[in-house]
C-alpha cells in the first residue's frame, strides 16, 4: 500500500494542481483536529515547518475520515493523532478504543479456561450472586479469598469447599469467583471433574494423559467442579486426582471444590469405595487429608435454582 504522505508530496509536485492542493489543504486546516493542534502547538512551529508538514496534516485528515465511515484505514484498528517529532509534525498511530476493548476481552478470556462447564459460567458475577441467608457465608469467604489471595499471590491461600444440594449455585459461584479473579489479571482452570476423567480416560490412546494432566495440576488457580457425581476407578481416583492434589498441596496452589456431599460423606460414600465396590478407607483419608489442606468447607442451601 502506497504511503499517504507520498501520495500527497506527489500531488503536490502536480503543477496543474495547484488549484485543487489548496482547496484540499484549506479543507485539512479547517478540520477542527487539525486547528486545534496547530494553536495548541503555535509557540513551536513556524509556518514553513507547517507548509513543509502539509502531507502529513492530509494523513491524518483522510485516515480520520476512513475510520469515520468505516472503511479500512492505513493501519486497521489504528487511529491517527497528530504528534511533534523533530520539529515537524508527524501522524502516530493508536490503538481505537474498540480494539483496546477486544484486546481486554480477549486477554480475560484467556486466563479462564474451562473444561466442561456450563456457558453460564463466563457471564457468572459476585455482583449478581443471590444473598440470602443460607449462601451469605459463602459470598463472605468467597470475597476474603480474593482479597487475600489478590494482596499477595506468592503466599497461600486456602481455597474452599462448596457443598450443598443440586442446584443451589455451587458452580455458578465458582465462575463467579474466576471471573472476578480473571477481571483482576489472575487466571483459573475450571474443570467439570465428572468430565475431565472421562477425558483423561480417552487421552490414553494418543498418549496424551501427561499433557491433560500436568496442565490441570499446575494452575495458578484450579477449580475442581462436582466431585463425587459420579464413581471414580482406582486409577482416576489414586493416579489422576491423587497426582493433581498431591502436585497442589506440596506447591500450596489454591485449589477449590464443589460438591453434593459434605467432606465426610465424599471420604466414607464415594472415596473409599472404587467402581468395583471394594472398600480401599486408607486411601480414601489420604486424598481427604489432601482436600482438607487445600481447602476449608463452606455449606450452601437454599431453593434449586435450576427449577424456575
Amino acid at each position: 500500500m502506497k504511503n499517504v504522505s507520498d501520495e500527497m508530496s506527489e500531488l503536490m509536485k502536480k503543477k496543474n494542481l495547484n488549484q485543487n492542493y489548496q482547496q484540499l489543504m484549506n479543507s485539512v486546516y479547517s478540520d477542527p483536529d487539525v486547528k486545534r493542534f496547530l494553536k495548541e502547538h503555535q509557540k513551536e512551529l513556524s509556518d514553513d515547518v507547517v507548509k513543509r508538514s502539509a502531507s502529513k496534516l492530509y494523513e491524518f485528515v483522510n485516515e480520520k475520515k476512513k475510520l469515520k465511515d468505516g472503511n479500512e484505514n492505513f493501519a486497521k484498528g489504528y487511529q491517527p493523532t497528530l504528534v511533534l517529532s523533530d520539529h515537524l509534525i508527524d501522524v502516530s498511530y493508536r490503538p481505537t478504543q474498540a480494539l483496546i476493548n477486544k484486546q481486554k476481552q480477549e486477554q480475560f478470556a484467556s486466563r479462564i479456561k474451562s473444561i466442561s462447564m456450563p456457558k453460564g459460567i463466563k457471564e457468572a458475577s459476585l455482583s449478581n450472586y443471590d444473598q440470602t441467608a443460607d449462601r451469605a457465608e459463602a459470598l463472605e469467604k468467597s470475597l476474603d479469598f480474593i482479597e487475600s489471595y489478590e494482596d499477595n499471590p506468592k503466599q497461600f491461600q486456602q481455597a474452599l469447599y462448596l457443598y450443598g444440594p443440586f442446584g443451589v449455585g455451587k458452580t455458578y459461584l465458582l465462575g463467579a469467583i474466576a471471573n472476578r479473579l480473571a477481571s483482576d489479571g489472575f487466571s483459573t482452570v475450571l474443570i467439570h471433574f465428572p468430565s475431565f476423567a472421562v477425558e483423561i480416560k480417552n487421552a490414553i490412546g494418543n498418549n496424551q494423559v501427561g499433557g491433560k494432566l500436568d496442565e490441570i495440576k499446575t494452575a495458578p488457580i484450579l477449580m475442581i467442579d462436582d466431585i463425587g457425581a459420579d464413581s471414580m476407578s482406582s486409577w482416576i481416583r489414586d493416579d489422576i486426582l491423587g497426582v493433581i492434589l498431591e502436585y497442589r498441596m506440596q506447591n500450596e496452589l489454591p485449589t477449590f471444590f464443589s460438591s453434593n456431599f459434605s467432606m465426610d460423606q465424599l471420604e466414607e460414600e464415594h472415596l473409599k469405595i472404587n467402581s468395583q465396590g471394594d472398600e480401599e478407607p486408607l486411601k480414601a483419608k489420604r486424598l481427604m487429608e489432601r482436600i482438607k489442606f487445600l481447602s476449608r468447607p463452606v455449606e450452601l442451601n437454599g431453593r434449586n435454582r435450576r427449577n424456575k
